[in-house]
């Protein structure tokens, strides 16, 4: 299924589509430098454990979505998984090339929209705080602080956010 937004059309896909790994590849290339230098300073037993509070078990998501450009192009990605009782976003990214255009926020809009429709009343979600960028989107359209949640509890880069969703 996709919906169209003014500038951008949102696709669902699988989380094993070959697009959506792309894109989460080319996250890690971007974000995994600027916290080399946090996990490098916890002992090898707990960067074990941190990689592992990190992971995204795929058996959780229960929505992958991409964002294209009038292209066509596939530039960004998001997904949500359960966890808990909650719905969290996870893996938000928007290719250099589409950001400050309203990309992230069609994204953002559309896990939103899907939560409602499955019944969920608030999104949560982990960034760190060596994405400002980040933060200030999600700011910017609502998100509030919240204190760290389980499994980021003992990454102390971690910034958790949440937005109630009303219909």
């Amino acid at each position: 299924m996709t919906a169209a937004h003014p500038t951008w059309t949102i696709e669902r896909v699988d989380w094993h589509d070959e697009r959506a790994i792309a894109l989460r590849e080319a996250m890690d290339e971007e974000i995994g430098p600027r916290y080399a230098p946090v996990f490098a300073a916890f002992d090898e037993e707990t960067q074990v454990i941190l990689a592992d509070d990190f992971a995204v078990d795929p058996a959780t998501i229960v929505d992958v979505i991409l964002v294209h450009d009038a292209t066509g192009e596939p530039v960004g990605h998001a997904a949500l998984r359960a966890l808990g009782n909650d719905l969290e976003v996870k893996r938000v990214f928007v290719d250099r090339r589409a950001r400050g255009q309203g990309a992230g926020r069609a994204l953002m809009s559309e896990l939103e929209r899907l939560a409602l429709a499955r019944g969920v009343s608030r999104l949560i979600l982990q960034t760190g705080d060596r994405q400002p960028e980040a933060i200030a989107l999600y700011e910017r359209i609502g998100y509030h602080a919240i204190e760290t949640f389980p499994p980021y509890v003992r990454f102390p880069a971690s910034r958790c956010f949440a937005k109630s969703l009303s219909s």
